[in-house]
Protein backbone atom coordinates (compact mmCIF):
# COMPACT_ATOMS: atom_id res chain seq x y z
CA UNK A 1 0.00 0.00 0.00
CA UNK A 2 0.85 3.44 -0.42
CA UNK A 3 1.79 6.21 2.12
CA UNK A 4 0.14 10.15 1.79
CA UNK A 5 1.28 12.33 4.44
CA UNK A 6 -0.55 15.72 5.17
CA UNK A 7 0.91 18.27 7.57
CA UNK A 8 -1.10 21.17 8.14
CA UNK A 9 -0.84 24.60 10.51
CA UNK A 10 -3.55 25.80 12.16
CA UNK A 11 -4.87 28.81 12.14
CA UNK A 12 -5.93 29.74 15.53
CA UNK A 13 -7.88 33.00 14.63
CA UNK A 14 -10.27 30.27 12.44
CA UNK A 15 -13.82 30.77 14.06
CA UNK A 16 -15.93 27.62 13.29
CA UNK A 17 -18.68 29.75 14.65
CA UNK A 18 -18.51 32.38 12.19
CA UNK A 19 -17.99 29.24 9.06
CA UNK A 20 -21.31 27.59 10.35
CA UNK A 21 -23.30 31.34 10.44
CA UNK A 22 -21.99 32.41 7.31
CA UNK A 23 -20.01 29.89 4.86
CA UNK A 24 -22.30 26.38 5.56
CA UNK A 25 -19.18 25.57 8.26
CA UNK A 26 -16.59 25.84 5.82
CA UNK A 27 -13.67 28.03 5.84
CA UNK A 28 -13.51 31.58 3.62
CA UNK A 29 -11.19 34.18 2.17
CA UNK A 30 -11.08 36.18 5.88
CA UNK A 31 -11.68 32.96 7.66
CA UNK A 32 -8.94 30.24 7.09
CA UNK A 33 -8.55 26.98 8.66
CA UNK A 34 -5.45 26.15 7.92
CA UNK A 35 -1.91 28.50 7.35
CA UNK A 36 -0.63 26.57 5.35
CA UNK A 37 -0.65 22.62 4.57
CA UNK A 38 2.42 20.23 3.20
CA UNK A 39 1.47 16.64 0.89
CA UNK A 40 4.30 14.01 0.78
CA UNK A 41 4.01 10.79 -1.12
CA UNK A 42 5.84 8.06 -0.72
CA UNK A 43 6.87 6.11 -4.06
CA UNK A 44 7.49 2.45 -2.27
CA UNK A 45 5.10 0.34 -0.80
CA UNK A 46 4.33 0.15 2.92
CA UNK A 47 3.95 -2.75 4.95
CA UNK A 48 3.11 -0.86 8.16
CA UNK A 49 3.10 2.82 9.81
CA UNK A 50 4.14 2.81 13.25
CA UNK A 51 3.93 6.03 15.53
CA UNK A 52 5.83 5.98 18.78
CA UNK A 53 8.10 9.47 20.47
CA UNK A 54 12.07 9.39 20.96
CA UNK A 55 14.61 11.60 20.06
CA UNK A 56 15.21 12.55 15.64
CA UNK A 57 18.87 12.82 14.66
CA UNK A 58 19.60 15.45 12.80
CA UNK A 59 22.27 15.50 10.47
CA UNK A 60 23.83 17.41 7.95
CA UNK A 61 26.92 20.11 7.08
CA UNK A 62 27.68 23.60 8.10
CA UNK A 63 28.56 26.29 6.25
CA UNK A 64 32.10 26.08 7.13
CA UNK A 65 31.81 21.93 5.78
CA UNK A 66 31.73 20.83 9.42
CA UNK A 67 29.60 17.99 9.86
CA UNK A 68 27.20 17.88 12.66
CA UNK A 69 25.09 15.16 14.03
CA UNK A 70 22.48 16.44 16.78
CA UNK A 71 19.76 14.46 18.59
CA UNK A 72 16.35 16.40 18.77
CA UNK A 73 14.60 15.06 21.96
CA UNK A 74 10.49 15.27 22.63
CA UNK A 75 9.43 13.87 19.08
CA UNK A 76 6.91 12.07 17.60
CA UNK A 77 8.34 9.56 14.93
CA UNK A 78 6.07 8.54 12.41
CA UNK A 79 7.99 5.70 10.52
CA UNK A 80 6.96 3.91 7.62
CA UNK A 81 8.33 0.45 7.28
CA UNK A 82 8.51 -0.14 3.49
CA UNK A 83 8.32 -3.55 1.68
CA UNK A 84 11.56 -3.83 0.95
CA UNK A 85 12.46 -3.31 4.78
CA UNK A 86 13.02 0.24 4.33
CA UNK A 87 12.17 2.66 5.95
CA UNK A 88 11.10 6.18 6.17
CA UNK A 89 10.56 8.70 9.23
CA UNK A 90 8.22 11.62 9.95
CA UNK A 91 8.90 13.68 12.65
CA UNK A 92 7.25 16.18 14.46
CA UNK A 93 7.85 18.09 18.32
CA UNK A 94 5.19 16.53 20.22
CA UNK A 95 4.92 19.91 21.76
CA UNK A 96 3.19 21.29 18.61
CA UNK A 97 0.81 18.48 17.55
CA UNK A 98 -2.92 19.03 18.28
CA UNK A 99 -3.63 16.00 16.96
CA UNK A 100 -3.03 13.37 14.30
CA UNK A 101 -5.31 10.82 12.15
CA UNK A 102 -4.16 7.95 10.31
CA UNK A 103 -7.09 6.63 8.04
CA UNK A 104 -6.66 3.80 5.42
CA UNK A 105 -8.52 4.16 2.51
CA UNK A 106 -8.35 1.55 -0.39
CA UNK A 107 -4.79 1.40 -1.56
CA UNK A 108 -3.27 3.79 1.07
CA UNK A 109 -2.66 5.15 3.98
CA UNK A 110 -3.20 9.06 4.65
CA UNK A 111 -1.64 10.50 7.58
CA UNK A 112 -2.84 13.93 8.58
CA UNK A 113 -0.37 15.75 11.50
CA UNK A 114 -2.57 19.17 12.58
CA UNK A 115 0.09 21.73 14.07
CA UNK A 116 -0.20 23.91 16.74
CA UNK A 117 -0.02 27.65 15.30
CA UNK A 118 1.65 29.48 18.51
CA UNK A 119 4.71 27.80 19.10
CA UNK A 120 7.46 28.74 16.25
CA UNK A 121 8.46 25.79 14.35
CA UNK A 122 11.73 25.30 11.90
CA UNK A 123 11.06 22.87 8.85
CA UNK A 124 14.59 21.54 8.05
CA UNK A 125 13.46 18.90 5.96
CA UNK A 126 10.50 17.94 4.34
CA UNK A 127 8.10 15.90 6.80
CA UNK A 128 10.37 17.23 10.08
CA UNK A 129 8.89 20.14 12.26
CA UNK A 130 11.01 20.94 15.33
CA UNK A 131 9.52 23.07 17.83
CA UNK A 132 11.93 26.35 18.28
CA UNK A 133 12.26 25.48 21.88
CA UNK A 134 14.02 21.89 20.75
CA UNK A 135 16.08 23.35 17.76
CA UNK A 136 19.78 22.47 18.81
CA UNK A 137 21.08 25.49 20.46
CA UNK A 138 24.77 24.96 18.56
CA UNK A 139 22.87 25.19 15.18
CA UNK A 140 20.53 28.48 16.40
CA UNK A 141 23.36 30.41 18.36
CA UNK A 142 26.49 30.09 15.38
CA UNK A 143 24.32 29.89 12.42
CA UNK A 144 21.30 32.30 12.89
Amino acid sequence: MKLKAHFYLLNIDFSPEYAAAHHNGEESENNIKYEWEDAMSLKNEIVALDVFEGEYPLQGELPNGEAFNEAVPNMTLFEALGDDQSKTYFAVSTSIIDHYTIEDEEDKKVLKVYLKDYEPLANPIPGVYIASQDYPTKLILEYA
